[in-house]
């Protein structure tokens, strides 16, 4: 994982305990997450709708609603 051991990453731990304090962690991770799981979801959805002409048909259509 780009050369990062154990090591480094408990040091990146503590210093963002620091940084941000031990309240804010859950909130911290949670973004993460969130920002992960949005980020897969948008290049899954990317793909899909590029193999299928209905679903851009569509997308065309909701973009010139707008």
């Amino acid at each position: 994982m780009f050369g990062i051991g154990m090591p480094e990453l408990i040091v990146v731990l503590v210093i963002i305990m620091i940084v941000f304090g031990a309240g804010k962690m859950p909130e911290i991770g949670a973004g993460i997450g969130k920002g992960i799981r949005n980020f897969k979801k948008a290049v899954s959805s990317d793909t899909d709708d590029s193999d299928d002409p209905s679903k851009t048909e569509h997308l065309e259509d909701k973009k010139k609603d707008e």
